[in-house]
């Protein structure tokens, strides 16, 4: 959702499971250089591109256009895709709950962690979060709003993946990478309570790029991960029935249609998928009158992954004890 307090909570995840067939591991890339560059934002124009402190990038000047989605896609399109626990949380302020999410990454060790509405630049987060140790570490930031973050486990990723930006980012919302030959992206969708017209642009646009991962590239279907928070309760069934109202942003029908239209392009929404019929899962809840102990609350934060890959899924949960953000964090397991 948007800024906002929240309660606080101890940790507890109750798993769904859903048997299916998986993909064995492989030998992966050696480690590079500790100098190498990764690419800088899609779409960007460049001319000296050089990375800061916390893995983001500033440029000196330059005009040529880089297809960095072009570049993800040769490096990585044969490596072998082993077991991955992906991870995404909306922690409403990096710095103020720099403890909090140390210590769920230190318990829970996904592979891969996407962080939204971070509201720092990286030269702001905390040192401890900066450089992980065991992760490369992305942080795409502005000074008191909106800001993603995107971390690979070394152990999934000897080599530093690229990081980079489709080029409908605005506000630091998005940054995409790409992990075992799946491309992953760290979303944080506009409230659109102050510009509801830049919402359904972002909207939009991502439904376009989420339909570019149909095309076969060098014959192979591209496997495509959407983590965070897209600011749309999907149906009714994602909003407490005390908190449904049919003209609020984020329950609006045209929003709803996108998020369809989104998944339309391939794409499952995993958490609802393997819990199709529990009216009480929910991900963000207003910072106030006790809602989140109350479980009144919205399914805001998604899951949205490649049907190839939903059907190596085994367990897609809510944490909604952990942390003091009004989000709570989803994990999702694949073999």
């Amino acid at each position: 959702m948007g800024e906002g307090e929240a309660e606080e909570g101890s940790e507890k995840g109750v798993s769904i499971r859903f048997v299916s067939s998986g993909a064995a591991g492989g030998p992966r890339p050696s480690k590079p250089p500790a100098t190498e560059l990764a690419s800088p934002p899609f779409g960007d124009k460049t001319g000296t591109v050089q990375r800061n402190r916390g893995g983001g990038f500033h440029r000196t000047g330059g005009s040529a256009v880089v297809p960095a989605l072009m570049v993800i896609v040769a490096r990585n399109a044969k490596l072998p895709t082993p077991a991955i626990k992906l991870a995404t949380w909306n922690v409403n302020g990096i710095r103020a709950r720099q403890g909090e999410v140390q210590q769920w990454i230190e318990r829970e060790r996904p592979d891969v962690v996407c962080l939204q509405e971070i509201k720092a630049e990286s030269n702001q987060v905390p040192p401890a979060l900066c450089e992980m140790e065991g992760y490369w570490c992305y942080w795409h930031g502005g000074k008191g709003y909106s800001g993603v973050g995107l971390h690979v486990s070394k152990e999934i990723a000897p080599q530093r993946p690229l990081f980079v930006h489709p080029a409908f980012d605005c506000e630091n919302r998005i940054v995409v990478t790409e992990v075992a030959g799946i491309t992953i992206g760290s979303v944080y969708v506009p409230n659109g309570g102050r510009d509801f017209a830049a919402k359904m642009r972002f909207l939009e646009a991502l439904d376009e790029y989420a339909a570019s991962f149909q095309t076969e590239v060098a014959g192979e279907v591209r496997q495509l991960v959407l983590c965070g928070d897209m600011n749309v309760a999907r149906s009714d069934l994602d909003v407490h029935p005390k908190e449904r109202k049919p003209r609020a942003i984020g329950q609006l029908p045209e929003e709803r249609a996108l998020i369809e239209r989104i998944l339309s392009r391939g794409l499952v929404d995993l958490g609802r998928t393997l819990d199709p019929n529990n009216d009480r899962l929910f991900t963000w809840w207003a910072p106030w009158r006790n809602l989140r102990q109350r479980n009144i609350g919205w399914r805001l934060d998604y899951v949205f992954v490649s049907i190839s890959l939903a059907a190596r899924a085994t367990a897609c949960f809510v944490q909604k004890e952990v942390g003091t953000s009004d989000h709570a964090p989803v994990l999702a397991r694949f073999r």
